[in-house]
């Protein structure tokens, strides 16, 4: 039996050479000779949506929606909402306020162009928000943000504020944020959002998670995931380390059985239609 609340399915569009991990190994500057993966992976993820009639958000990279501009329309007319995730998949941390707007404005741009939706919504790669950045909930809702969904409430060698609040919370100028989702063991917060962690819990404990948050919690429960999770036939980068490798590629050819589980099991939304951010649904392409 499904459970009765309507979680937020989110998806982050970006390929698999575009990862943080892999900044080190790749220059963005060689992205354009690298074979992409990234539009076949999210037409799987479309298709299992429209099997299992489920919409989503999708924040997604500029530099994706830049070449491949009928993938990003094909998301939109199928009824998911679009929203972004930067142009070049950079840390907020690694951004000036100034770099940070010309970032999250011409990506906001470029996407609203292309379907004539506002973008209200922004996710910052690798969950780059933390105590150092606050400025950047004063840049979104100057670029015309209405929320993010930037932070981890945990502790991460790559990201994470673990005593920021669990449950959406109001930021800034009138920026929502929408935390990645834990629960709460013995005190602490256990990461439960998806991503790696859908890779690395097996599928029952994931199940029983979201459900004993939903009961004890009362929330939406936010699950994310990359297009390249569902591929485990992808290139493997070299020049990476162990645990690099490990956390990128563990249990990829599980994940797609595993989604239409999780598909199946529990009732999903968009961000927008979750929070009630919906109210402007058009947008002047000259914005």
């Amino acid at each position: 039996m499904k459970q009765t609340i309507v979680n937020a399915m989110t998806i982050d569009v970006e390929d698999y050479f575009q990862v943080s991990a892999f900044e080190h190994a790749i220059r963005p500057a060689d992205w354009d000779g690298i074979a992409p993966r990234v539009e076949a992976n999210t037409g799987r993820l479309l298709d299992m949506f429209e099997q299992h009639n489920v919409t989503a958000t999708f924040f997604i990279l500029g530099w994706v929606a830049e070449r491949f501009p009928e993938l990003i329309q094909r998301i939109a007319a199928a009824g998911h909402e679009i929203a972004s995730h930067g142009y070049m998949h950079q840390r907020a941390t690694a951004q000036t306020p100034a770099q940070f707007k010309q970032d999250i404005t011409s990506t906001r741009k470029l996407l609203q162009d292309l379907t004539g939706a506002a973008v209200v919504g922004y996710r910052a790669p690798s969950f780059s928000f933390n105590r150092t950045n606050d400025w950047v909930y004063d840049v979104l809702s100057e670029a015309g943000y209405r929320y993010s969904s930037s932070v981890y409430p945990v502790a991460h060698d790559h990201y994470g504020i673990p005593d920021a609040p669990r449950f959406r919370y109001s930021a800034a100028n009138g920026i929502d944020e929408i935390p990645l989702t834990t629960l709460q063991i013995n005190g602490k917060n256990l990461p439960i959002s998806g991503g790696g962690y859908f890779r690395l819990y097996p599928y029952a404990f994931t199940r029983w998670a979201i459900r004993r948050f939903g009961k004890i919690d009362e929330h939406p429960y936010i699950f994310y995931m990359h297009p390249w999770e569902v591929d485990p036939n992808q290139p493997v980068m070299g020049d990476i380390s162990l645990k690099t490798k490990f956390r990128h590629y563990l249990n990829l050819a599980r994940v797609e059985k595993r989604l239409g589980r999780l598909l199946s099991d529990f009732e999903w939304a968009p961000i927008d239609k979750v929070y009630g951010y919906q109210d402007s649904v058009t947008v002047d392409r000259n914005d």
